[in-house]
């Protein structure tokens, strides 16, 4: 017994099939069309604030690569060698090279967004990318970024690569942090990896130095110590303390910056304990309903 053709299923197949077709003589045409067709003009689009690289340097690599493109036919020129020619720049992330059916040649360039410059034991400078890429420095441009240096054997080969040393991805991991929080971003304007191989913040208010230790824990961290700023430094005064220490998450550490000779007793030293920032909000008063926790320790 013959089955019934569904005419509906080779409807749709026969549409699919012209819908094919169509697309590859369409194809074939461009492809002739742009045989014969001339580079009228080149287009350089690049967004972004960033001047690491200007366009007479893009038509400078144009020109190493492929020569003058204007009035020459497109099947002449190689836009994918243009493109990965682009690409090796080291402050380019991102390159695309194309050509429109009116003879124009696109080149889209994105530039590398550096978030932190780096300054090692060798006194090499570079900066450390978005991605977390090593970059080199540039004399057309100097990026607004937060500057780390101090203890860090981040070596730079003058390519860009990826970070290899712990301390070197934690600065890099504080750096994405701090630019991603407006207050931290205008507070934090230094980074410091001291002998101990701790990352200290330089701050433009205040003369202290902050003791972060490591990225870890880094959101904890970062939000005792505005809870700090907040709740303790309008009370103990802005210029009391030469260290804060907000390396471990159940403490914050202080250290004064002067104490008069003759209050101090031997033996003492010049440190106060605060307990975690949830409990500074009436320091040395008693919570009611709760027990005193959030007395300030002091040891002077």
């Amino acid at each position: 017994m013959i089955k019934r053709m569904n005419w509906r299923m080779i409807f749709r197949f026969s549409v699919w099939m012209l819908c094919m077709g169509g697309i590859v003589v369409l194809m074939s045409f461009i492809a002739y069309k742009k045989q014969d067709l001339v580079c009228k003009g080149v287009s350089v689009l690049m967004p972004g604030a960033e001047n690491f690289i200007e366009r007479d340097e893009v038509d400078a690599i144009l020109l190493q690569s492929q020569g003058v493109l204007t009035g020459r036919k497109l099947s002449e020129i190689n836009l994918e060698k243009i493109e990965q020619n682009i690409r090796s720049n080291p402050y380019i992330a991102f390159a695309k090279v194309f050509a429109d059916m009116d003879g124009i040649v696109h080149v889209e360039v994105k530039q590398r967004k550096p978030i932190l410059r780096v300054i090692n034991l060798r006194d090499q400078d570079f900066y450390v990318d978005a991605d977390g890429l090593k970059m080199p420095v540039s004399s057309n441009f100097t990026a607004n970024v937060i500057v780390a240096n101090g203890k860090i054997q981040e070596y730079f080969s003058g390519k860009v690569d990826t970070l290899i040393t712990g301390v070197a991805k934690d600065l890099f991991k504080t750096a994405a942090f701090l630019r991603k929080d407006t207050l931290w971003e205008a507070q934090i304007e230094q980074m410091y990896v001291n002998d101990k191989n701790d990352i200290e913040l330089i701050p433009r208010v205040g003369n202290q130095r902050i003791i972060l230790g490591s990225a870890d824990s880094l959101e904890v961290k970062m939000r005792n110590l505005l809870a700090f700023y907040k709740q303790a430094m309008p009370k103990m005064g802005w210029e009391t303390y030469k260290t804060i220490n907000i390396k471990y998450t159940n403490q914050i550490v202080c250290e004064k910056t002067k104490v008069d000779s003759a209050v101090v007793k031997p033996g003492k030293s010049l440190t106060e304990t605060f307990l975690p920032p949830d409990t500074i909000v009436d320091i040395n008063k008693n919570i009611p309903g709760k027990t005193n926790n959030n007395k300030l320790n002091k040891s002077i």
